[in-house]
């Protein structure tokens, strides 16, 4: 369609971004760009998709590398983002972000524990955040509301979203917990911000960390239907290195007899005959992932069973 006189046809260039993680100590941590400079926030690596690049995931790869000395692996696109004056600077910015899993060692690159960016996240041992921190002052916004109903919908939100009340934790909801946070103004990166004591971890550039907490649901999701952790794991490991990766990504301990009944039962690993002395004690036995779940990568019934911690 042409356009009519007086009329203008904007075209805009997409922004790339990428949300690449991987596990360190058991950790996941994500890779951001080293080519800010010191005590600038922390920022994905992103770039314009440019001409000279055959596709986004091609120019994607390429900003990657440019900007971290990585080599992208396996990626799948994660979200389009696209609202106004996401990134502070006026205007409208498309992002198109890509989730990558890596086994890249810590050495290669610049990575940062996600739990850093969302401490509240890690309810193994951070589950006090909520109670101490956040619960009083989310409730105290909800307070804030201009009617009857808006008070009762805030509140709700705050207790189905954080596990409030008679409300049970859900790991995967790390995307709407952040973006109650940043409307109720207690983020850094929220217009509305008023600096207090709060732990709301480690602020980022432009809309990053919202980035970020888009690619940790995701992988959180698709752990509950699909093997996805064998991305992030070593050729061999012991099923306690499996088990403490796992606890990693759900931010939740699982029940150590349970898991291995439930690893044994779904049938992913199997042993390779040598063991290893890394973890201390006895010899513990070396697995591996079963052949099928690395061709068909769609397994179901793969949710890991974990203990509640709220």
């Amino acid at each position: 369609m042409t356009a009519s006189a007086g009329e203008h046809s904007e075209v805009m260039t997409p922004e790339l971004v990428a949300v690449v993680v991987s596990i360190i100590d058991s950790v996941p941590h994500v890779l951001v760009s080293s080519h800010s400079a010191e005590g600038d926030l922390l920022r994905l690596p992103s770039g314009p998709l440019q001409t000279g690049h055959r596709s986004m995931q091609a120019g994607l790869r390429s900003w990657v590398e440019q900007q971290t000395g990585y080599q992208l692996g396996y990626v799948e696109q994660l979200y389009t983002f696209a609202d106004p004056d996401r990134t502070g600077a006026g205007g409208r910015v498309i992002s198109v972000s890509y989730l990558g899993l890596t086994r890249a060692r810590p050495q290669h690159g610049r990575w940062v524990s996600w739990y850093d960016l969302f401490p509240w996240e890690d309810q193994r041992t951070q589950s006090e955040i909520v109670d101490a921190d956040l619960s009083p002052a989310l409730h105290a916004w909800a307070a804030q509301g201009d009617s009857d109903e808006e008070i009762t919908e805030r509140r709700q939100r705050c207790d189905v979203d954080f596990g409030l009340g008679d409300h049970a934790w859900v790991p995967d909801l790390v995307l709407q917990r952040y973006e109650l946070l940043y409307e109720a103004g207690l983020v850094p990166e929220s217009a509305h911000y008023q600096s207090r004591e709060l732990r709301t971890g480690e602020q980022m550039a432009f809309d990053h960390r919202r980035i970020v907490a888009t690619g940790v649901a995701r992988l959180r999701a698709k752990s509950q239907y699909r093997p996805v952790v064998f991305e992030l794991m070593p050729e061999e490991f012991t099923l306690g290195q499996l088990q403490l990766v796992v606890e990693g990504i759900t931010g939740q301990n699982a029940h150590k007899q349970n898991f291995r009944r439930f690893i044994s039962q779904q049938k992913l690993v199997e042993e390779t005959g040598a063991t290893t002395r890394e973890t201390g004690g006895r010899p513990a036995r070396l697995f591996r992932f079963r052949p099928e779940v690395h061709v068909e990568r769609h397994l179901a019934g793969t949710h890991v069973p974990v203990v509640k911690s709220r």
